[in-house]
């Protein structure tokens, strides 16, 4: 299947982003990635690296390389001696949250978003490199999150340590991501028993069936969120998990097709503007917005869920990826440096200028790569 965007989307990705990334985005002198970069391609000089941008690097040049980008696994390999190397605080402890731009402790505090980006990293980069010490830190980092994270005599995981705060979902629709990669790149069941778990506590909990909608923050024992808080649905989120709960149908074998259909068009109705085709931040349960402006992954993950919907149903994603598409090169991709972005257009539609955050990259260029998988 061809699509109106392919050509364009492959040029940006492998001649404009990648190579860019490549030469402007690595630290080589402290290790690992620069976090953000200024309008002009300057180093934005953030005084701290996290984690979860050090993983999705990792992924992007992973995946990257197995795409035909030479230079890929070498800068995998680049942010996997960081992270390993500094990030790890030993099993007692897990990977620290944020550090120093030299490596140096900053915020230690384990968090499950930040372990679940670590475990899809090294799953990807097993994929390109068929390292077995990758595959071992695959299952030491699953080993902390099952030994410290998963709540004793409840569901799920706590999001960091000590908990603080509302319990979320999206450190869970991350680690289901992360465990479908594991499950890839090794055939193990360990990763695809989790992921299954994770999907009956989304089905028993994060997601209700009445309004069709995928709740942010809970409260300890998983029900919503008293108040407004518990009412926040953020569209990406559902178009995100749309595609990942295809990704489990495909590869385990689990029957989630109302989910995904119900998912995808509580998003498509409720959270994209039918005028500029931005993807909302949020909305309210009842699909009423709540912010009307719009990052740039809100409307990559559009993309993903249109190919869900393909391979479920046989729905035709051209006019998703034809819209979203123009829409990210006109108001995101193509108002900076080439293989830059700005992150945000304002409620009336309007580019906002500001700095590229390096945590972006892995939304478009997955979004991008499952583009030319199915073309």
């Amino acid at each position: 299947m061809a699509f109106s965007h392919s050509g364009q989307i492959h040029d940006w990705m492998f001649n404009a982003a990648l190579p860019w990334w490549a030469e402007h985005g690595v630290d080589r002198v402290n290790g690992g990635f620069v976090e953000q970069v200024t309008p002009d391609g300057a180093d934005a000089g953030i005084a701290f690296k996290r984690t979860r941008v050090t993983a999705r690097q990792i992924y992007v040049f992973s995946h990257a390389h197995m795409l035909g980008f030479k230079p890929g696994l070498a800068l995998a390999g680049h942010g996997v001696d960081f992270l390993l190397g500094k990030t790890w605080n030993g099993p007692a402890n897990g990977f620290a949250r944020k550090l120093t731009l030299d490596g140096g402790a900053l915020d230690p505090t384990p968090d499950l978003y930040d372990h679940a980006f670590v475990l899809f990293a090294l799953a990807w980069h097993h994929k390109a490199s068929g390292d077995q010490n990758t595959r071992d830190w695959m299952h030491r980092t699953l080993d902390y999150i099952e030994t410290h994270m998963r709540v004793s005599g409840g569901e799920g995981f706590w999001h960091e340590l000590p908990p603080k705060g509302w319990r979320q979902q999206n450190p869970h629709m991350h680690l289901t991501e992360a465990c479908l990669a594991a499950f890839e790149a090794t055939g193990e069941a360990r990763f695809s028993t989790l992921a299954k778990d994770i999907i009956e506590v989304f089905k028993a909990r994060f997601f209700d069936v009445e309004t069709q909608t995928l709740a942010e923050f809970f409260t300890e024992d998983l029900a919503r969120a008293p108040g407004d808080d518990g009412r926040i649905v953020e569209p990406g989120h559902q178009f995100e998990w749309a595609w990942i709960l295809n990704s489990c149908r495909k590869l385990l074998g689990v029957q989630l097709a109302p989910q995904i259909r119900a998912l995808a068009s509580f998003a498509e109705t409720h959270g994209v503007d039918r005028t500029t085709k931005i993807t909302f931040n949020s909305v309210r349960d009842d699909g009423a917005p709540i912010d009307r402006a719009s990052r740039t992954w809100p409307n990559t993950e559009r993309i993903k869920a249109a190919i869900a919907l393909h391979e479920l149903d046989g729905i035709d994603p051209s006019p998703v990826i034809a819209s979203s598409a123009a829409l990210l090169f006109d108001r995101y991709l193509g108002r900076t440096l080439p293989g830059t972005w700005v992150d945000l257009v304002d409620a009336s539609g309007k580019s906002v200028p500001g700095n590229a955050p390096a945590s972006t990259f892995y939304h478009v260029f997955l979004s991008f790569a499952e583009v030319l998988r199915v073309s």
